[in-house]
């Protein structure tokens, strides 16, 4: 079992930056994909990015590429979600989430992990 707890969300100005942290316990994170997920109200749960278990492979949604990064630092078992550039469509809970491996392969869909986190507001002011 694996427990996964937000933070660093907020509100920010447009054009500002946010870094987001997702906190492990009870598993050490080595061996687990991660990814972030937003939903904005009215909205699906979307995808945005994740991360493979070794930190060393990564993918973003179109839409966040080159303004977001995710990264990891499993000594600390926390995952980072670093966002600049942030636009008012930003605005949503975002969730971490960690998926078991095998099977391997980064995580693009949320039917494909197994741990979710509560969810941290990010709002984004124009």
């Amino acid at each position: 079992q694996v427990q996964l707890v937000e933070s660093g969300g907020g509100l920010v100005q447009a054009g500002g930056s946010l870094r987001l942290s997702c906190a492990a316990s009870g598993r050490t994170l080595t061996n687990y994909v991660m990814g972030w997920f937003r939903q904005a109200p009215g909205k699906e749960r979307e995808f945005v990015a994740t991360i493979s278990g070794s930190g060393g492979m990564t993918y973003y949604a179109d839409s966040v590429k080159g303004r977001f990064t995710i990264s990891r630092d499993n000594a600390k078992n926390t995952v980072y979600l670093q966002m600049n550039t942030l636009k008012p469509e930003d605005t949503a809970v975002y969730y971490c989430a960690a998926k078991m491996t095998p099977p391997y392969g980064l995580g693009y869909n949320d039917k494909q992990y197994n741990y979710w986190g509560q969810g941290t507001q990010v709002t984004v002011s124009s």
